[in-house]
């Protein structure tokens, strides 16, 4: 049996979105909590604006709803390796012609959103609608009445107006169709007229993402002065595992599948596309890390995830989220002497089984789940991803070890009640693992001391 290695505990901080938000001033400063703390200064990628210096509060809009579209998915490419310098002249020629096709196709799409909130005077009691963020949203389909826009939660979080300002500048106001806390994605629309001559990207599959191909990433970071801003890297990671946390008691509800970049992602970034060489959108950008000690760790919604709850968001303004019932763990995360005795060193093992459909299916402690409907299943991001593409009420079929048995057994998918009704504020974790599996138990129930820290339900 393979030993693993431990990884490295990160310690308790904060992941902030990379956001321009208008701040809350205290003597001169600025006050601002993060919508979500996560790992090692992690970063909302949403600009703060510098335009109040009164005490403020911020009061919530209300959603529309519209019809459901379907949204066209297509392959990505990946780059080739040079075996002389002479090609690596021309592959680099090559890799910045291409950066160059991919934003031109994907850059009229890009727009910025700027979001106004209610502002209350403390001391005068009187309230007035001002600019209070800059994020990024694209355009990703078009009906024959409006154009559909996705961005982050957290950049229209809160607004009682929202505009979008297209590549030439003009303002145009937007509706709030539907927003999800959970994967902290949302969807705005605007009037066709609007968006006439603009093609609404297209979405790679996230699913054939491999670390190293390139990534490029569009957005409007610190504000609209700089709208358009491209900077590119390379693929980091394509599934890497970050909790998410109840804001209120720090409570980990989950874990959320991310890509990591090293593209720069700056404050104003939130909600614009990370692209591929072929001009297809992998993923929506959210976060950052922002400490001494890291450099160059973004991340971004996969394109997948955002396919589905997009199409959510625009049929009812909010998004139902499969599980399995099963508080779980990717097996290489944990200690070898936790292991239970079975013939993998893979697959996502159960601590319990917290749903009725999954005590029922039959799902026990120590089971080793390795597939799902006929997909490979070696970690939590792989069960995350596989189980995405399911809708509460489907019966699945899972394929796990017990001991030395290999057994079938069916489940029929649950919701997940995520418990969010705003985006999470100021929750924390300790990480810990080692790549792109998902946080290691503090110990295992029966096998070894300790309690867990948290857990990763599904």
């Amino acid at each position: 049996m393979r030993k693993t290695q431990a990884g490295h505990r990160m310690g308790r901080s904060h992941r902030q979105r990379d956001v321009q938000h208008q701040s809350h001033r205290t003597e001169g400063r600025h006050v601002w909590k993060p919508v979500r703390r996560i790992m090692t200064g992690i970063s909302l990628a949403f600009t703060f604006l510098e335009s109040l210096s009164l005490a403020y509060s911020v009061q919530a809009s209300s959603f529309d709803e519209t019809p459901k579209p379907s949204l066209s998915m297509t392959s990505h490419v990946t780059s080739h390796v040079a075996a002389d310098p002479h090609e690596a002249v021309a592959i680099s020629a090559g890799y910045s012609s291409g950066i160059t096709e991919a934003v031109r196709r994907v850059k009229p799409a890009v727009m910025g959103i700027v979001n106004y909130a209610q502002i209350s005077n403390v001391f005068t009691q009187q309230t007035k609608v001002e600019p209070s963020g800059v994020g990024t949203g694209v355009l990703f389909y078009k009906d024959t009445r409006y154009g559909y826009v996705v961005t982050n939660n957290h950049v229209v979080e809160g607004a009682v107006k929202v505009n979008a300002v297209m590549e030439s500048g003009k303002h145009v106001e937007a509706q709030v169709v539907g927003t999800d806390p959970y994967t902290d994605l949302a969807v705005i629309r605007l009037p066709l007229q609007d968006v006439r001559g603009i093609s609404p990207i297209t979405f790679c599959n996230s699913n054939d993402l491999v670390a190293g191909e390139p990534a490029i990433a569009i957005g409007t970071p610190m504000g609209l002065d700089f709208a358009d801003s491209v900077t590119a890297g390379i693929v980091s990671a394509a599934k890497r595992i970050m909790p998410v946390s109840e804001p209120q008691t720090d409570t980990v509800l989950d874990y959320q599948t991310v890509i990591q970049t090293d593209a720069a992602i700056n404050p104003g970034n939130s909600g614009g596309p990370l692209v591929n060489i072929r001009g297809q959108v992998m993923g929506i950008n959210s976060s950052k890390i922002v400490a001494p000690e890291f450099e160059g760790m973004g991340f971004a919604i996969p394109s997948n995830e955002v396919v589905t709850i997009a199409n959510q968001l625009m049929k009812t303004g909010h998004a139902i989220h499969p599980a399995l019932g099963i508080e779980g763990y990717s097996l290489s995360t944990l200690p070898e002497q936790w292991w239970p005795d079975v013939p993998v060193d893979y697959g996502v093992w159960v601590k319990s089984a917290t749903s009725p459909e999954a005590r029922s299916a039959g799902l026990q402690q120590n089971d080793v789940i390795v597939g799902i409907d006929g997909h490979a299943v070696k970690t939590m991001a792989d069960l995350r991803t596989h189980l995405f593409q399911t809708h509460p009420g489907d019966v699945a079929t899972l394929s796990i070890y017990r001991g030395s048995r290999e057994l079938k057994l069916k489940l029929q998918i649950g919701k997940m009640d995520t418990k969010l009704t705003t985006a999470p504020n100021g929750g924390s974790v300790t990480v810990d693992g080692d790549g792109e599996d998902d946080p290691a138990p503090d110990s295992a129930p029966g096998i070894g001391p300790g309690t867990f820290d948290g857990g990763a339900g599904q």
